[in-house]
């Protein structure tokens, strides 16, 4: 729980009842926090949100009639400002890249302890991007053999060092991968940051997809 903050609205979107119910259960009990609207498809939500505009949506990705990535496309073209966090689970990394690609701002798994779920949601909302930590650590990155130019004028080096920070490398073992120092990659590091008005190590692997920097 934070301190003044007002009443986040959340909408959830699963067709697993048992899940749905359950997560909207847990986040109700939260007193900063309110489930003003529930679907069991990508359908259902986009016929509700019109009356029921929420702050934050959690939105699965395998879903009948609807699923999350057309759902997704079709509220932010509603509205742009809205957040929205994937409900994952681990054999769903295929959608990773259209998810981003459509304006997700995080990802979370269907596993994931209360906390977790809620820490997402405030990073969300304070405009950054939140990745699982357990997803950080599972996905599969690999840099696109094609240089692309990015508009934020990263240096090579920092693309070099960019593509091992979203492979999940520490500061000191990019530092030995690349056999410069500590020192080095920290500062290479907040110039990237500063660069592409990247918050933390998740905004950044969300970047490189949306730059085609890096694929899942």
């Amino acid at each position: 729980m934070r301190n003044n903050i007002e009443t986040i609205k959340i909408f959830l979107v699963d067709d697993h009842t048992l899940f749905l119910n359950g997560l909207a259960m847990l986040l109700s009990s939260m007193p900063e926090m309110e489930i003003i609207g529930k679907a069991f498809n990508g359908k259902e939500f986009i016929e509700k949100i019109p009356g029921n505009m929420p702050d934050v949506v959690l939105m699965d990705i395998a879903m009948p009639e609807m699923d999350g990535i057309e759902a997704t496309r079709r509220a932010l073209e509603i509205n742009p400002k809205l957040k929205i966090i994937t409900l994952s689970m681990y054999d769903d990394q295929e959608y990773y890249t259209k998810m981003v690609k459509c304006g997700v701002n995080g990802f979370i798994l269907k596993d994931s302890d209360i906390q977790e779920v809620c820490n997402a949601i405030y990073t969300v909302i304070d405009g950054g991007n939140y990745f699982s930590h357990e997803l950080l650590r599972n996905l599969i990155l690999t840099q696109k053999e094609k240089h692309i130019t990015t508009e934020d004028d990263l240096s090579d080096r920092e693309l070099e060092i960019l593509i091992e920070i979203c492979k999940g490398l520490s500061n000191n073992e990019i530092a030995e991968k690349l056999f410069i120092s500590k020192r080095t990659v920290e500062k290479h590091r907040a110039n990237i940051l500063l660069k592409t008005d990247c918050k933390n190590t998740a905004s950044l692997v969300v970047y490189a997809i949306k730059k085609q920097l890096i694929e899942i």
